[in-house]
């Protein structure tokens, strides 16, 4: 993809819009329609799905999936659209990432929150699935048998994260016959942001004090 004036400026509006979208933590919106108070006075503090679960339950965590893995998708959606009808470009995946990558800050950064928001496994979950469903799909896999096994959802999301960039360079090289330097880097910094955001889970899974996925409200 050559980076022409259309070009970028199709990337940088759809840059700040994944952010501002992404910086709409549906965690916090249901919490507060739901409870009228901030998911992240409760359980963990984390503005996220699981944190939802445990504490409102299956129907507002629900809403919160749909709402979180919905902006990933339109956030991608969004930058294909500006780059094929404006600047008449079919070849995605730099603006892609970029744009995934600025969904996933927006969720963990939130503007509209003080910046605090939650891990971004739902919204990245969403970009993936649009960048590549297959690649996308085997890391669902990992993280629902790690889930399985453990009942730790912060671990299946770390396993997810490992495979991620593993398996996009895995169906890229299939595909071309050739490995991307620049995909790799964007898929690993997507990855690394998602862990470094679990850094405190991490510390619980190795001292033994991480709380176990359950579908009772506390």
């Amino acid at each position: 993809m050559a980076w022409t004036l259309p070009v970028i400026l199709c990337t940088i509006g759809a840059t700040v819009v994944a952010y501002l979208l992404g910086s709409c933590n549906f965690a916090i919106i249901i919490t507060k329609l739901f409870a009228n108070d901030d998911i992240r006075n409760h359980g963990s503090g984390n503005a996220g799905l699981t944190n939802v679960l445990r504490t409102l339950g299956k129907g507002p965590a629900l809403l919160t999936l749909i709402g979180d893995f919905s902006k990933g998708i339109l956030s991608v959606i969004l930058v294909r659209l500006l780059l094929h009808y404006i600047a008449g470009v079919n070849d995605f995946y730099v603006a892609d990432y970029i744009v995934a990558i600025a969904a996933l800050l927006g969720h963990n950064f939130p503007l509209y929150y003080g910046f605090r928001g939650g891990k971004g496994i739902l919204v990245s979950f969403g970009a993936v699935m649009i960048l590549s469903p297959i690649a996308g799909t085997i890391c669902f896999i990992g993280f629902l048998l790690a889930v399985i096994f453990t009942k730790y959802v912060s671990f299946g999301s770390i396993v997810a994260c490992i495979l991620f960039p593993i398996t996009t360079q895995l169906f890229y090289y299939l595909k071309t016959s050739t490995f991307s330097l620049t995909q790799l880097i964007l898929a690993l910094c997507i990855s690394a942001l998602i862990i470094f955001m679990h850094r405190s889970n991490i510390s619980r899974l190795l001292h033994g004090k991480e709380s176990k996925l359950s579908f009772k409200r506390k």
